[in-house]
């Protein structure tokens, strides 16, 4: 089998993917489809999925390089993913097929290095996106009441506006204003290792 030449492999997937895991295990139904949004190297996705057989997973990523690298994990892995979708967080639409029903949306350590508008095109999405009750998952660092809940937060969040001063650690307090609007109300917000937090929505 021939495999796609770009393959990307984060650090941070090995110390996160079993808590997500666990959290994903609770809060999706058993034969979910899930979009994945900026699904990067795809390892979440092929994990994901390999340890939620019932569900099926659509990752999805703007940059052809990871598109690339998502596809040579499947390949590699002979995973069951969904081939991926190019889709930029912050366009206006998606271009998801109307009648396309997803049970979820997954967005996993997006939202702090991207601009503000990638989040409101992310929660506009969602909302049109998903039906009734159906939910949509972030994962990643966030302020609490516009305070850093540690200080290695905090210098992360110095540096990521250093690299970039559109991106940095989101207050949760913000994007759940933003998520009300747009008809997502907060379920659940769940502590995990390394000052991270699981957020989950639910389309009202």
């Amino acid at each position: 089998m021939e495999y796609a030449e770009t393959v990307y492999s984060h650090p941070s997937f090995k110390r996160n993917r079993d808590p997500i895991l666990e959290v994903l295990r609770d809060c999706l139904p058993a034969t979910a489809r899930v979009l994945e949004i900026a699904s990067g190297s795809g390892q979440h996705a092929i994990y994901f999925q390999a340890a939620l057989a019932a569900t099926k997973w659509q990752p999805s990523d703007p940059d052809p390089n990871c598109r690339e690298s998502i596809t040579a994990w499947a390949n590699r892995k002979d995973s069951k993913i969904l081939p991926p979708l190019s889709i930029d967080a912050q366009a206006e639409s998606w271009g998801i097929s109307e009648g396309e029903e997803y049970e979820a949306i997954v967005c996993i350590n997006m939202i702090h290095i991207t601009p503000f508008s990638c989040v409101e095109g992310l929660l506009s999405n969602a909302s049109r996106i998903l039906a009734k009750n159906n939910l949509l998952f972030l994962y990643g660092p966030f302020k609490r009441s516009g305070e850093h809940v540690s200080q290695s937060n905090q210098r992360f969040d110095e540096d990521l506006r250093r690299r970039n001063s559109e991106w940095g650690i989101r207050d949760l307090e913000i994007i759940t204003s933003r998520a009300d609007r747009e008809g997502l109300a907060l379920s659940e917000v769940i502590e995990m290792p390394q000052h991270n937090l699981s957020v989950i929505f639910k389309r009202s």
